[in-house]
């Protein structure tokens, strides 16, 4: 299919404007936007502004609020619940997140467990939000059902990812974001939408054969199989039961019923490096990490060891210079 380039502040303003003609406020509608490209600048376009037509559509349907209002719940000198109303779940997750990152500063160590909130696009970028602050970060959120469990027949669990950063001091920050899935089915919806094959360790079809065609994909597998499996049950337990949010095969789909709300449940945990030893000390501990590794031999048909999310920086700073590429029909919805 046919891609645009278009430059990262370009799509942003793109985004801000259709979200803005659906009634989301403004300032809402800015997250949502850097939320997105900042998907695309990694080159994780499954999570980038190819979401913006879906958002839009809940909003309009009433499966989320355009004007939300958050609650926050103090559980004990670290810990917080916070309420997101039904809003954007980009949203929702940035203001919790920036609350436990407040908790983790004033206490060593912050948990923050978030309800009512809708799909909270790319992990990393609150990830790595936390990093800019020298605080470690993870956060974990559910999906609903597309993975079948290690050997089970049907879907259970959704993709639920989970993400971890690490500051570091002379380099960018370590940033860890993954499905428990194989891959994150956005990533098969992507590939749907320019009409690509898949690997056949991505989905199963309905009677769980492996497929190719993305349009055939009933349910996605576990990554490394029993012990993906294992991820998503913790994921779950994390976002969902430990909060009080529905679960598994209980969770209102993503694509589909647009005027309910999800009720979706994520889990944040963040860390002061100077809870255990001098901020500094850690700092220079990850910077040293980076370094050994990117030392390292690298195997063949490779030329360096890179940390995780590495890779994703590098096409940042490609797509930053460049421009990022769009799908033309993608750039025709955020023109219209």
């Amino acid at each position: 299919m046919a891609q645009v380039v278009v430059q990262a502040e370009e799509l942003k303003e793109l985004v801000i404007h259709k979200l803005t003609a659906a009634n989301l406020q403004e300032d809402h509608a800015k997250v949502v936007a850097d939320v997105l490209v900042h998907a695309d600048l990694r080159g994780v376009h499954s999570h980038g502004v190819l979401r913006t037509e879906h958002y839009i559509k809940r909003l309009s349907e009433g499966g989320i609020k355009p004007n939300n209002s958050f609650k926050v719940e103090s559980k004990g000198r670290a810990g917080a619940l916070f309420d997101g109303d039904h809003g954007m779940g980009h949203v929702i997750t940035k203001e919790a997140m920036d609350h436990a990152i407040s908790l983790s500063k004033e206490n060593g160590i912050g948990m923050v467990g978030i309800i009512n909130s809708s799909h909270c696009g790319a992990l990393s970028y609150f990830a790595e939000h936390a990093a800019n602050q020298n605080t470690v970060s993870m956060i974990v959120t559910q999906t609903d059902r597309a993975v079948v469990p290690f050997g089970g027949a049907e879907s259970y669990f959704g993709t639920n990812p989970l993400a971890y950063g690490f500051p570091a001091k002379k380099h960018r920050p370590i940033i860890l974001d993954m499905a428990t899935s194989n891959v994150a089915l956005g990533k098969v919806l992507h590939a749907r939408e320019k009409g690509q094959s898949i690997p056949e360790n991505w989905g199963v079809d309905q009677e769980g054969v492996p497929v190719t065609d993305p349009s055939q994909v009933k349910s996605l597998l576990p990554v490394g199989g029993p012990k993906g499996y294992g991820l998503a049950l913790m994921v779950d337990v994390l976002s969902g039961v430990l909060t009080g949010s529905a679960f598994g095969p209980s969770i209102t789909t993503m694509y589909g019923d647009y005027n309910k709300y999800r009720k979706l449940g994520h889990m944040i945990i963040t860390i002061d490096p100077g809870l255990f030893i001098n901020t500094d000390e850690f700092l220079t501990g990850i910077d040293s990490m980076i370094d050994e590794l990117h030392e390292l031999e690298p195997a063949k048909n490779f030329n360096k060891v890179l940390v995780p999310g590495e890779p994703e920086q590098l096409k940042e700073e490609e797509y930053l210079k460049n421009g990022i590429p769009v799908e033309q029909s993608i750039f025709n919805f955020l023109n219209q």
